[in-house]
């Protein structure tokens, strides 16, 4: 996956804000999943992935439907982001160990 900044995570909690909080976990850790296959796509091919992109946390998230971004003293939209956060560094650390 392409190194993660503000606005990838921003993205992808904008599209767990537009989901039920029920499949929020699930549905953040496809989109990390699309992004790192993305990602293989590119460095192999040399092209975009037809599906995720450019390997882009920001590219898997813009497939789905984004909320309009709320400021943080939005609760709802504070989770997701802390929920992005924190499924990212379950992803790295998982990582590391294959």
């Amino acid at each position: 996956m392409r190194p993660i900044l503000h606005g990838d995570v921003s993205a992808a909690a904008r599209v767990l804000l537009n989901a039920p909080p029920a499949s929020r976990e699930n549905l953040c850790t496809t989109m990390l999943r699309e992004a790192e296959l993305a990602d293989i796509h590119v460095g192999q091919t040399g092209r975009l992935h037809p599906l995720f992109g450019n390997g882009s946390l920001m590219m898997a998230a813009r497939t789905r439907s984004l909320a309009d971004e709320p400021n943080f003293d939005d609760p709802q939209y504070c989770q997701c982001f802390e929920m992005v956060l924190r499924c990212l560094v379950h992803f790295h650390v998982t990582r590391r160990r294959n």
